[in-house]
């Protein structure tokens, strides 16, 4: 077995071509590569290394929903990427596909922001605007209320991941706002133009 190597932006780009087809997942992987490479920068660690990881975290759910972090294991070994990353990968979906709990930091943060850029994402596109750009953290609260408002989005893993993160669910919700206002315009989020 080869050495675990750093791997590219690039190259994580294009196994998440490879393995993911649909474009709301593709959004999805670069809103979260935001958000993580945000949250990186806040806390002094490596805005690239958080954002790669970012981008992969569901590369197989597409294809291979039911083998979800699994597969990705598997990927990722084969390509020879460091064990530390495939398992702040598998940590994102702890107590749901793997008992990895999240731990370090970057596993923390990646476990609370995953469903609730899904959340932020289904609310700035029922906003008249339909642009993360002008979004408020008052505009999720009131959604977060709604249960049947993006149901898919698990509130009590993102709860669960703040407490965990020891931060106020509000600035979790605003810094994963400030995050994917970063990359708006590449995720669809910046309104009717």
């Amino acid at each position: 077995m080869a050495e675990p190597r750093t791997p590219t932006r690039s190259e994580a780009l294009e196994l998440l071509y490879r393995y993911t087809e649909t474009e709301n997942l593709r959004n999805h992987a670069r809103a979260v590569e935001a958000v993580m490479r945000h949250y990186a920068g806040s806390l002094n660690e490596d805005p690239e290394k958080w954002g790669i990881i970012g981008l992969v975290h569901d590369l197989d759910w597409e294809k291979f929903p039911q083998e979800h972090c699994h597969r990705t294991t598997a990927i990722l070994r084969e390509e020879n990427w460091p064990e530390e990353w495939i398992r702040a990968i598998r940590s994102h979906a702890w107590q749901m596909f793997t008992e990895d709990k999240p731990e370090a930091p970057m596993e923390k943060v990646l476990y609370t922001i995953d469903e609730l850029t899904g959340l932020i994402t289904a609310t700035a596109l029922v906003r008249p605007s339909r642009s993360i750009l002008d979004m408020k953290t008052k505009s999720v609260t009131k959604k977060w209320k709604e249960k049947s408002f993006a149901a898919g989005a698990n509130r009590e893993v993102i709860a669960a991941g703040a407490e965990m993160m020891g931060v106020p669910l509000n600035d979790v919700i605003s810094e994963t706002i400030a995050g994917m206002q970063t990359v708006a315009a590449e995720i669809g989020l910046a309104g009717e133009s």
